[in-house]
């Protein structure tokens, strides 16, 4: 269970460096007029959060990870799908924005 942890916090480790970018770009996109949204995800995407920068929802992420090491591997393996999905999606938004925003 540990190198699951150990991978989830790698991950978070790349998307963490992806959002300092993405966020500058969104600053700028935005102090030019554009990059008017008002959040990343909808609130249907499964995230508390709600920013139209990708940090907050980078953290939510780091801290769910965090809160695994100490959880019986019963609720790691119930918590395990929805935070795997939580990163698959910030992946993907994160990779695809960076493409577009070139």
């Amino acid at each position: 269970m540990q190198s699951i942890i150990q991978t989830l916090s790698e991950n978070v480790q790349v998307i963490y460096r992806k959002s300092i970018d993405a966020d500058q770009t969104i600053t700028r996109l935005q102090q030019s007029g554009k990059g008017k949204f008002s959040a990343v995800f909808t609130e249907d995407a499964g995230f508390e959060t709600s920013s139209k920068f990708f940090k907050p929802y980078v953290e939510e992420i780091a801290k769910e990870v965090l809160e695994l090491e100490s959880q019986s591997p019963e609720s790691v393996k119930a918590a395990l799908p929805v935070l795997v999905k939580k990163i698959e999606m910030l992946l993907t938004t994160l990779n695809q924005f960076q493409k577009n925003a070139r």
